[in-house]
């Protein structure tokens, strides 16, 4: 859930152009997201999560899950130099963060030059006539640090603690505090605001549990540490009794009082639990015809139900579980959907239509919906790498 566009965006960002014919030169995934590494200032950096953003919320900000993603679909491009660039920022955002010194990281950064201290993101309001900053990007969802987990274990080498593989044990310790006893387990969802004092998410994430469950089995095969093993199976215990028989789908998770389940369908609830859990597309594969039936858009699939618009990235994601499951036709077709969503940059637009609904309100403002709108997306692009090259962000293995 927390990785789709939860803030204001401006009304300029709805007039982005329309489905445009792909050039049969157009660079691979792999390309785009090397050129884009390339144009960026030297050193440690981060990479803007949707560069042709007008100005306000979404402009020159780098999501820590959208550059987590792109460290991992460099890698699996084979350009690890490249990756590295963008872990080395992670590490410099969590050593150099303005207040918090416990291995968090944030939701969002500045993109360009990880310099010290590493900047947080944010807009002038020329209406308050002040600079502002949103309290979702500033905030530390558990998900997004998972990614980070895996990014950084992603860059990190067998044998003695790399930097990168340090740097994910300080994450993991920071997650550790988010367990909860209520229901099924699993871990809670994190912090929202401002230091000092942000706000704990009561609620529980299906999503942000099967990340867990991955970057903490990870996490514990690199360490030889059994903690960071017995955490795994408690977040996969969560995901699991998420199930729902009935409806052969995945609750999204839990309300605040961490029982009550969230029957929203999204996508990415659906496919990564299939992708990331060791046995669970043969225990839960019947949720395959669930979203070929009540996700399904414009070739691939939509965010949620209301299938209004095709969403790249779950459709990315969607290809690259069809892939692991060896249904190579069908991930073919996926990925030519996904291919007809280029942008003129190269890149690949977050949506087939001019605003995809989530079903979810904005962490900053739940009275306003959570959409993702036609603007090229890095999230996107590393989705459609990973696809490309069947590499499993998860395990950290490419598909044969």
């Amino acid at each position: 859930m927390d990785r789709i566009c939860r803030l204001r965006v401006f009304a300029a960002a709805l007039l982005c152009s329309l489905p445009l014919a792909v050039s049969a030169a157009a660079p691979t995934a792999c390309a785009h997201l090397s050129a884009l590494v390339d144009a960026a200032p030297a050193g440690p950096v981060f990479l803007a999560s949707y560069p042709t953003a007008e100005p306000g919320p979404l402009q020159s900000t780098a999501f820590l899950y959208d550059n987590s993603l792109a460290i991992l679909a460099l890698v699996g491009c084979g350009e690890r130099d490249r990756a590295e660039r963008i872990g080395r920022a992670l590490l410099a955002a969590q050593e150099n963060d303005r207040f918090w010194k416990d291995g968090r990281l944030r939701n969002a950064y500045a993109a360009g030059a990880a310099a010290q201290p590493v900047k947080l993101p944010g807009w002038w309001d020329a209406t308050q006539n002040r600079w502002l900053e949103d309290r979702y990007q500033v905030g530390s969802d558990v998900g997004n640090q998972a990614w980070a987990m895996l990014a950084l274990l992603a860059l990190d080498k067998p044998g003695p603690a790399t930097p990168f593989r340090t740097g994910a044990v300080k994450i993991a310790g920071w997650i550790a505090q988010w367990q909860d006893k209520r229901g099924t387990g699993g871990f809670t969802g994190g912090v929202i605001g401002h230091e000092p004092s942000p706000e704990p998410r009561r609620w529980k994430s299906t999503e942000h549990n099967t990340d867990l469950s991955a970057a903490f089995a990870l996490l514990a095969e690199r360490t030889g540490e059994a903690k960071w093993r017995d955490f795994s199976t408690q977040a996969t215990r969560f995901v699991e009794t998420m199930w729902d028989s009935q409806r052969n789908c995945f609750a999204a998770g839990t309300g605040d009082d961490g029982v009550t389940l969230n029957p929203t369908l999204s996508l990415d609830a659906q496919v990564w639990p299939l992708t990331a859990l060791p046995g669970a597309a043969q225990r839960f594969g019947a949720v395959l015809g669930t979203i070929d039936t009540r996700l399904a858009a414009a070739g691939g699939y939509a965010y949620g139900e209301t299938r209004d618009g095709m969403w790249t990235e779950g459709t990315a994601q969607a290809a690259l579980l069809e892939k692991k499951l060896g249904n190579w036709d069908k991930s073919r077709a996926l990925i030519a959907a996904i291919e007809s969503q280029r942008s003129p940059d190269g890149g690949y637009f977050a949506t087939s239509t001019q605003s995809v609904a989530t079903g979810y309100g904005q962490e900053s403002d739940p009275s306003k919906p959570r959409l993702y709108f036609r603007l090229p997306h890095l999230g996107a692009a590393a989705w459609a790498a990973l696809a490309e090259n069947g590499f499993d962000p998860f395990s950290q293995t490419t598909l044969r």
